[in-house]
This record gives structure tokens, C-alpha cells and sequence, in this order.
């Protein structure tokens, strides 16, 4: 998280990571120790930095990765490109580290090196050399380098050994190659073919097959689980990671705080003190509208910190950290308070400034809907989230299905206007506008009572239960309170579909990996 500094990160890590029966302190006192290990002692308490404020490099934020990774000392790590964005001294020092602690630990670690210094490149025990999805070599690197001698494509004198692989399979530039090379010269996708070939008949492929044949007849122990954190300690630590996330991240809420007191000052001040005419029938159900429309709609503006927060779920998920409903439960923890937050001071400013109905239950009531409809959004716009991690075309698909649901929601067309396919079933049962504005209906118009209209007929009372049966079509066949159930509800039922969809991507996804992987 681009909120948290070095020590934060590696810490909640490893309180996530760690079991319970390990004291805090000692806790702490392993994570300080491993991020020293890897040479970011003097950035601890720097942030790690993102797309509003700068932190710690590139290189920096990759070793922050492997600490995380090395805090429970794994079996097996698997590091993408660990060097990347480091130095040759760096970039020593953090493998032969990894190298230290791995024969130490008993780990076995596989990486994906581009271009090593010849110093990292020694630390290695096996080399993989893959060109075009082919095995060009398997095996020691001592034998990596007699393979290629023996195959008519000998190392230089004073070439590092792993410049000379890459460059000989590296088929990206052949064209320019051949242009400028001699006669006798091949080029590298001629190079790979022969190398393939003669890899699958030469005795270190034999050997290579040998082992694996050795290896599946061993008896070895049978696996144990690690020992983690538990379910209650996992969704505490979590809760505190992502509200101080919410707290540090100014695009998160407070910019929407901003932006919804700005629409609370409008609001208010357009339709200030709307009174008890007749014509404030209408103004009292515009303004209903505009509450329920735009503070709702602007739940989208976090939508770039949800895609964020996803990515790192997603991290830490296949890293085996934590579950989905860890994630969902202390997402939603976190939240509520800063979304309350944004409901009441606007909704108060707003409220008080049109001169909605009096009394501390109906304000109660507008406030909570009003935090339940952001949270319902925001629990949205989690799906899409998850379904597109790219923010633009996730807030343009959210603003798309809340304006649908606008349309649906039972004020711009009665509920008897709307065209009973589609628009009527489903779209105006599903959309969450319809009961957000009939509770607000009810919790405005019920008790009160309105002059009619003089141009039509003068000296007449008109109640507010009329309003809502005739001019508003509100269900009357059950109290506000149930409008209320069901928005909360249908907030609990989308972050269950946020659920539902990770878990089927968790399943789909080796699959798909499975089956690019052949052809990649």
C-alpha cells in the first residue's frame, strides 16, 4: 500500500503472516531484522509512495516485496526479476543474502534473473535458459557453459557467461544482425534450433530426466501447513491497515468529504427553507432526488483507491496471507466510519439548510440511508473493481449503471409510466434508488400536511399520505424501516457477489494459466 512506510508494511505483513503464539515485540523485532537484511534500514519510516506522493524507489519497493515474502522463511519463493531497478553492488548483496538465509533455511528458490553481473550470476546452484517457449539448456551453470562450447557457440574471453547466453538466443534484433555479420555468422533463432536439438539428445537432458524420475520415487515427509495468524487477528490487523489507508490517502474520502459539502452548500442554499406551500411538495421531492443521486453517484470517485486496494488483495491472497471474507469484513469495518463521516456533516448542512421535517429521528434516518446508499456503492464498485482493474473504464462502466438505475429509480418516470419490460421488471425492482428515495419519501411526507393547490381548489388540506399514495406512488404496504433492511440488504448481497467473483477467479485462473502456459 503506497500509504504505509517500510516498517509499516513489513510489520502488518507480519502480523498477518506470523502465528499468535509468537509474542508482538518479537514480531516487530523479526520484521526490523529482515528489512535490514535486505538494505532498507535507512527508508523504515519513508512511505512506499504511489501515484499522489513520491516514496521509496523501484528497486526499494522490490526488496520491500521479498521482505514480505521472507518473513516466514517459505520452502519454496519464487522471485520475479529481484535485481530489477538495483545496481551490480545491490543487486549483489540482496541474492547473496536470499542465498545465505535459503541454505540456511533449507529453501529452495526459483528466479527469473534479466541480465545477472557475473558475481550474482555465480550464486546460482541451476540455470533455465527458455527461448520462443523451448528449453535451450537444464542443468548446472558449470554445464551451461561447456553445452554452448561444445555446440559451436563458445563463450569470449572476458564475456560474462550470462551476457553470452542471452545474447546468442536473443532473436529480437536478427534482422539487424544479419544485415551487419559475416558470412559464417547465424543467427539466434538458427542458434536456438540447434541448441534445442541437440539439448534433447545430450546427456544433461538425460541426467535432468533421471532425477526427476528418482525424485517422484522418494518418500519424502508428508507436508504440514504452516502455522498462521488466526481468522480474529488476520480481520483486526487488516481493519487497522486499510482505515489508517483510507486515513492517508486524501483521494480516499477526504476529497469527497470536500466535494459533498460543496453539494451540501448548493443544495441547501438553492432550496433553502422550502417551507410548507403547496409548491414545496415538489421541491421537497427534488431535493430527495438530488440527495439520492449525486452524494450516491460521487461514491465512484474512490474508484482508483478500490483498484489499488484489489491489487494488493490479490497479491496477498496468492501469497496465501489472508481470505476473501477477511478482506470484504475489514474493508467494510474500515469504511463505515469515514463514509458516516461524509454522510452526516453534508446530510446535517443539507437537511437543516432546506428545512426538510423537524425532529431527531427523521434527520437520523435521512443519515443512515445516506451512508448505507455509499456504502451499497462502494461495495459496487468493488465488483467492478474486480472484474476491471482498469480505473477509467471501471468509473465510466459504474457512472453507466447508477444513471441506468437513476432512470429506474421511480422520479424522473412514475412507477406506472415506466415500460413494464425491462425497465419496470427488473430494472426499477433492482435498482437501489427506488427504495433509497421511497424511504426518504416516506420519512419526509408522513405527518405532515400541505395546502392543495388555489388554482384548482382553495381551502383544502392535502396530507402527506396522500401525497405518497397518488401523486408519488410510493408502497405504502410497509414502513420505511423496510426500506432501510433492504438497502442494507442489497449492500450485504453485492459484497457477496465481490466474493462470489474472486472465489471463481481463484478457480478459473490456474486453468487459464495452464493452458498459456504451453504456448508461451
Amino acid at each position: 500500500m503506497s500509504t504505509l512506510s517500510v516498517r509499516e508494511a513489513v510489520y502488518y505483513s507480519a502480523q498477518l503472516q506470523l502465528p499468535d503464539t509468537m509474542p508482538a515485540p518479537e514480531k516487530r523485532a523479526h520484521a526490523d531484522r529482515v528489512i535490514r537484511e535486505m538494505g532498507l534500514g535507512d527508508a523504515m519510516d519513508t512511505r512506499i509512495g504511489g501515484r499522489i506522493t513520491k516514496g521509496i524507489s523501484g528497486g526499494q519497493r522490490k526488496r520491500v516485496s521479498i521482505c514480505i515474502e521472507m518473513l516466514t522463511r517459505p520452502r519454496l519463493l519464487f522471485l520475479d526479476e529481484p535485481t530489477s531497478g538495483l545496481d551490480s553492488a545491490a543487486s549483489y548483496h540482496v541474492m547473496s543474502h536470499i542465498t545465505r538465509i535459503a541454505a540456511r533455511e533449507g529453501m529452495t528458490v526459483v528466479a527469473a534473473v534479466h541480465q545477472p553481473s557475473g558475481d550474482v550470476f555465480e550464486l546460482f546452484h541451476g540455470l533455465c535458459l527458455l527461448a520462443a517457449g523451448k528449453t535451450v539448456f537444464f542443468g548446472t551453470v558449470s554445464d551451461a557453459t561447456e553445452f554452448f562450447t561444445l555446440n559451436g557457440f563458445p563463450c569470449p574471453h572476458l564475456r560474462s557467461p550470462s551476457d553470452h547466453f542471452l545474447r546468442t538466443i536473443n532473436k529480437d534484433f536478427d534482422e539487424e544482425m544479419v544485415e551487419s555479420s559475416k558470412a559464417n555468422r547465424k543467427t539466434a533463432a538458427e542458434a536456438i534450433d540447434i541448441l534445442t536439438t541437440a539439448y534433447k539428445s545430450s546427456s544433461y537432458s538425460e541426467k535432468t530426466t533421471h532425477q526427476i524420475v528418482e525424485m517422484k520415487h522418494m518418500d519424502g515427509a508428508s507436508f504440514r501447513r504452516r502455522e498462521q495468524a488466526s481468522f480474529s487477528t488476520k480481520l483486526l490487523v487488516l481493519t487497522r491497515r486499510s482505515f489508517i489507508n483510507m486515513h492517508r490517502d486524501i483521494g480516499y474520502y477526504w476529497m469527497r468529504l470536500a466535494v459533498y459539502l460543496g453539494i451540501g452548500v448548493c443544495l441547501g442554499t438553492i432550496f433553502y427553507q422550502v417551507g410548507y406551500s403547496y409548491s414545496s411538495i415538489q421541491s421537497r421531492c427534488e431535493v430527495i432526488m438530488y440527495t439520492t443521486a449525486l452524494l450516491t453517484f460521487m461514491a465512484i470517485g474512490g474508484f482508483p483507491s478500490f483498484v489499488e486496494d484489489v491489487k494488493v488483495f490479490r497479491k496477498e491472497r496468492l501469497s496465501g496471507h489472508y481470505g476473501v471474507s477477511e478482506f470484504v469484513i475489514s474493508n467494510t469495518l474500515s469504511a463505515t466510519p469515514y463514509l458516516s463521516v461524509i454522510a452526516v456533516l453534508p446530510g446535517a448542512m443539507l437537511y437543516y439548510l432546506t428545512g426538510l421535517t423537524k425532529g431527531v429521528d427523521h434527520f437520523t434516518y435521512f443519515v443512515i440511508v445516506l451512508c448505507i446508499c455509499c456504502l451499497l456503492v462502494e461495495s459496487m464498485m468493488m465488483i467492478i473493481a474486480a472484474i476491471v482493474p482498469d480505473f477509467l473504464m471501471g468509473i465510466i462502466i459504474g457512472a453507466g449503471l447508477q444513471g441506468v438505475m437513476m432512470l429506474n429509480g421511480g422520479f424522473f418516470r412514475l412507477p406506472s409510466e415506466l415500460p413494464k419490460p425491462v425497465w419496470k421488471y427488473p430494472c426499477y425492482y433492482i435498482s437501489f434508488h427506488k427504495y433509497a428515495v421511497q424511504g426518504f419519501y416516506k420519512n419526509e411526507f408522513m405527518g405532515l400536511s400541505f395546502p392543495s393547490d388555489q388554482l384548482v381548489e382553495s381551502n383544502v388540506t392535502i396530507s402527506g399520505m396522500l401525497v405518497l399514495k397518488s401523486k408519488l406512488q410510493v408502497e405504502m404496504g410497509y414502513s420505511k424501516w423496510v426500506n432501510l433492511a433492504i438497502l442494507c440488504g442489497m449492500m450485504v448481497i453485492y459484497r457477496i457477489i465481490f466474493f462470489v467473483i474472486v472465489k471463481v477467479a481463484e478457480e478459473i485462473r490456474p486453468k487459464l494459466g495452464g493452458k498459456r502456459g504451453c504456448v508461451r
